[in-house]
């Protein structure tokens, strides 16, 4: 059933568009489309006040190394007991440049060469490569997809865990938008637990909830001791250029190894404006953050409601988190990449290829809508434009 919800807050500008050509941007500086709706960055001003503290910090004349201090563990610690009951401890966290770069040497210090490590699929495509940059191999449980929305397949997880090495889970997933419940968690940590499995939870997305909706933290939801938790306020606040994260995890040994290999790959460095990034948005930024997910929660509303009434062909896959949106295209019988490119090409328009996060996801196609209504209402009279050029068009859409 469709939630219904009204905005409450209207303090911060969500709406103005900026200009990002000639910023080394990733999204708009990589490729030349008119409309990147692709790589997950958005498309809003920062909090001012994160860039208030960051213009503070660049007016001290020496940027030189940095030790990482003991406020922005704080900042987490008190971030996560307030908003998720989440109780962490300073000698269970170490610090990170990145959630990815984490995974990476965690692959490296807890499996070996050859190992399998199990992905759900479909899933964030840098999984795939971590996985096998680092010679090992992808074991894929595919999610279940029906009645628009998807499922876990328990029967073939507690299959394929019995052949791999560890696990990396999104939670919430990305690219189809799903908070795992508090069973769901408990149930892949007692599979963990019963194959000897290391888990690795990414909730990098895990702040990006329709309103008055929670996620739930894997480790307050299993008790497994062989969980490893990677979180950052990169996504959250849109500040992925300052890479930092955290670490944690109860188990020492564990955590005691990934800190020596962390070390090793030289990617526990700390970026000399990122603690004043981090502290002042998990300390000053939790209105901005609460309205900007009233905002994401109306541009998915304006998604449904465009594509009900004019490219009903399309389907929006029904999520509670993140803004990234899963788009079942399958009634276009076209694979997503020849998709996704004939749309940047025709209409300027780019949209991730479904195929990219695991070949199941090969009828469906992801667009970030974090960002101004008038660049989303753009994308979408561009993505009917595109459709309509492919002479693929359902009788529905006249």
């Amino acid at each position: 059933m469709r939630k219904e919800f009204t905005m409450k807050n209207t303090k911060y500008d969500f709406q103005g568009l900026i200009e990002r050509h000639g910023t080394n941007s990733l999204k708009w500086d990589l490729f030349d489309d008119d409309v990147p709706m692709w790589v997950a960055d958005m498309d809003f001003k920062v909090a001012p006040q994160i860039q208030e503290a960051i213009l503070k910090r660049a007016n001290h004349p020496v940027y030189g190394y940095t030790v990482v201090p003991e406020e922005l563990f704080e900042a987490y610690i008190g971030w996560w007991h307030s908003r998720y009951d989440f109780n962490m401890s300073r000698e269970n966290m170490l610090y990170s440049m990145g959630v990815m770069p984490s995974i990476s040497s965690m692959i490296r210090c807890l499996t070996d060469a050859g190992d399998e490590i199990l992905i759900q699929t479909p899933v964030y495509h840098v999984f795939f490569y971590v996985i096998e940059d680092n010679n090992r191999k992808v074991l894929e449980n595919e999610l279940i997809y029906g009645e628009g929305e998807y499922r876990i397949d328990f029967d073939d997880l507690d299959e394929k865990l019995s052949q791999a090495k560890m696990m990396i889970l999104c939670n919430p997933q990305n690219p189809v938008g799903k908070i795992w419940s508090e069973d769901d968690l408990n149930r892949i940590g007692e599979l963990c637990k019963k194959h000897d499995v290391i888990l690795i939870s990414d909730e990098i997305h895990c702040d990006l909830t329709d309103p008055e909706i929670r996620y739930n933290p894997f480790e307050t939801s299993s008790d497994y001791d062989k969980a490893i938790t990677c979180l950052s306020p990169s996504k959250s606040f849109n500040i992925a250029g300052f890479q930092s994260s955290v670490v944690h995890s109860k188990n020492r040994e564990i955590l005691d190894k990934i800190k020596t290999q962390m070390h090793i790959d030289n990617s526990d460095s700390c970026n000399v404006f990122a603690t004043a990034a981090v502290v002042a948005a998990y300390g000053e930024c939790e209105d901005w953050l609460d309205e900007l997910r009233e905002v994401l929660f109306e541009n998915k509303q304006i998604v449904r409601e465009y594509l009900a009434s004019e490219l009903p062909v399309v389907k929006l896959v029904e999520c509670d988190a993140t803004y990234l949106l899963w788009l079942d295209c399958s009634a276009l019988n076209i694979h997503s990449k020849v998709l996704s490119e004939f749309l940047r090409q025709n209409q300027g328009l780019f949209l991730s290829a479904g195929s990219d996060f695991g070949q199941c996801g090969d009828n469906f196609l992801r667009m970030n809508i974090a960002c101004p209504q008038e660049m989303l209402k753009e994308g979408l009279g561009r993505l009917k434009a595109g459709v309509m050029a492919l002479n693929i068009v359902n009788k529905g859409l006249h």
